[in-house]
């Protein structure tokens, strides 16, 4: 049996309670463009502590997981480097432009009714969807 879905499940799961958390610790959203773009810029070093704990958290985790289960999920991604960094400074990008990324705007933003969020969350969903058709149907790319 196909035990994707539990994975995507599970992730899922710890990054509505990491969110969960997160809000009722701290009293602010999670969104992790936020949390990395406050430590880049200098704007958030006096919570500097927690982002580098947060940031700590995401990088570990998996690996956590994967030392625990000792299996890799399967991913996707491309091995084209030019790809990766082009596709990673959009996203960088567009977080920036937005104000928010899917951690905060789509998890944190959604679980409160932020029509904000919502908004931005739709917008950069059809972006996303828009770009993955033109550059695997139209480029041939992907």
């Amino acid at each position: 049996m196909e035990s994707d879905w539990i994975w995507g499940l599970a992730g899922g799961g710890l990054i509505g309670l990491g969110g969960a958390v997160y809000l009722l610790g701290n009293g602010r959203i999670m969104g992790a463009s936020g949390i990395l773009g406050g430590l880049a810029d200098r704007s958030g070093w006096s919570t500097a502590a927690e982002r580098i704990a947060f940031l700590a958290g995401v990088v570990l985790t998996p690996l956590l997981i994967i030392s625990l289960t000792g299996s890799t999920p399967a991913t996707h991604v491309t091995g084209n480097a030019a790809v990766l960094i082009i596709a990673g400074l959009l996203v960088g990008i567009g977080t920036r432009a937005g104000s928010g990324c899917t951690s905060g705007h789509g998890v944190c933003g959604i679980s409160r009714l932020s029509l904000r969020s919502i908004t931005a969350t739709l917008g950069f969903m059809l972006a996303g969807i828009l770009t993955l058709a033109v550059l695997r149907q139209l480029l041939g790319v992907i």
